[in-house]
């Protein structure tokens, strides 16, 4: 499985590394909703997330589905507007205020991928005008817990208000954490940004994907950019309604996460890391044996890449996999065995995780590959 981005005809010019604040403040906001992603940062995320004053850790509980289970793309809101040239901001201001461009329906789609789903890389209508789609988001956010339903549900009833909060909030963080952050990171970024444009003009385009990570590498006919990923999903980097072209965006805090922004009408975008640390082995190899023998079947690879993200019903695996109820019930039993996951309940429903501080164990490579 993998993620294409058709780029036949692309001049190299239009090929952009970039760094970008806004990208990098919902990447450090997303290692902290989701710590156990992002073992290295661990000092970082204990000290940060106990540092942060209850109304602001309030508020980011109540809206951390934009960068916890999956990576909203308001994240990246240049590339869905023209005339950026797939340029993000040199400041969280100017991101911040591409972010207020996008049109409601945009920005309420992009705020609204609250689970990994197939429908992402479909042009559909808006829940903001289409009565059946906005049931089935605010389903999902039920399933998430009261705090993201109420958020949804504002979404819904007033866009405009809810992008102000948003931004507020962003700004907030900047000036309680992410400020500092980004004035140690910036100049790193600009560096990696700057090397692999050097790389591009004088090596070519295949050499600079290598540099960004080895899951990503240019077809044998040059047509198209392949990120293997254990999803599917194409899209192309030629759309003139937000200019042609493809932006890649570094990343300090990012590992061992690779996003492609991959949906219809925005400029494809690869946001990478520039590092990853290194993880211990398995403590056991009886139990790593007992552990990837539960893994060998390829559906419970990947519902694994779901189960990492976040929690998720029987229901919500099945609709994504094409399933019934039952096979998903058989798989999730496969994997609680081998202690691969835990299970809660919420109210009427029943939730499945993949245990995160267990798959560290079966090595650092199994763990990008379904967090990547």
């Amino acid at each position: 499985m993998s993620v294409t981005i058709d780029i036949a005809g692309l001049p190299p010019e239009r090929l952009v590394f970039r760094a970008s604040p806004l990208a990098e403040l919902c990447t450090a906001l997303h290692a902290l909703a989701e710590p156990g992603h992002h073992p290295g940062l661990h000092g970082w995320t204990t000290a940060t997330n106990a540092a942060l004053k209850p109304d602001l850790a309030d508020r980011l509980c109540e809206a951390d589905f934009l960068w916890s289970s999956t990576f909203s793309d308001i994240s990246h809101a240049f590339a869905a507007l023209p005339g950026t040239h797939g340029q993000p901001g040199a400041t969280l201001a100017e991101d911040l205020d591409m972010m207020d461009r996008l049109d409601d329906e945009l920005f309420v789609d992009a705020a609204l991928e609250i689970s990994c789903s197939s429908k992402y890389s479909l042009r559909g209508p808006s829940p903001l005008v289409n009565a059946e789609i906005r049931e089935q988001a605010l389903e999902r956010a039920t399933a998430r817990g009261p705090r993201q339903l109420a958020f949804a549900k504002r979404l819904l009833q007033d866009p405009p208000a809810v992008r102000a909060w948003l931004r507020r909030l962003f700004e907030d963080s900047a000036e309680a954490f992410f400020n500092d952050v980004w004035q140690r990171v910036r100049v790193q970024l600009a560096n990696d940004a700057r090397h692999k444009t050097e790389i591009l003009r004088h090596k070519g385009l295949a050499e600079a994907l290598a540099e960004v990570s080895p899951a990503v590498t240019l077809s044998p006919d040059g047509s198209r950019i392949v990120v293997d990923k254990l999803t599917s999903g194409h899209t192309t980097a030629v759309d003139p309604a937000v200019g042609a072209g493809v932006t890649f965006v570094p990343s300090s805090l990012g590992w061992p996460h690779l996003w492609v922004l991959h949906a219809p009408g925005w400029r494809p975008v690869i946001h990478y890391p520039v590092a990853a640390p290194e993880l211990p082995g398995p403590q056991s190899l009886d139990l790593l044996t007992l552990r990837m023998e539960a893994l060998a079947h390829p559906m419970r690879i990947r519902m694994c890449r779901y189960l990492a993200r976040a929690a998720f019903t029987t229901g919500e695996l099945a609709a994504s996999h094409d399933i019934s109820p039952p096979e998903v019930s058989r798989h999730i039993a496969v994997l609680k065995k081998a202690g691969l996951i835990t299970t809660r309940r919420r109210g009427r429903y029943v939730l499945h995780q993949l245990d995160l501080t267990v798959v560290a164990r079966l090595g650092s490579d199994f763990l990008e590959g379904v967090l990547r």
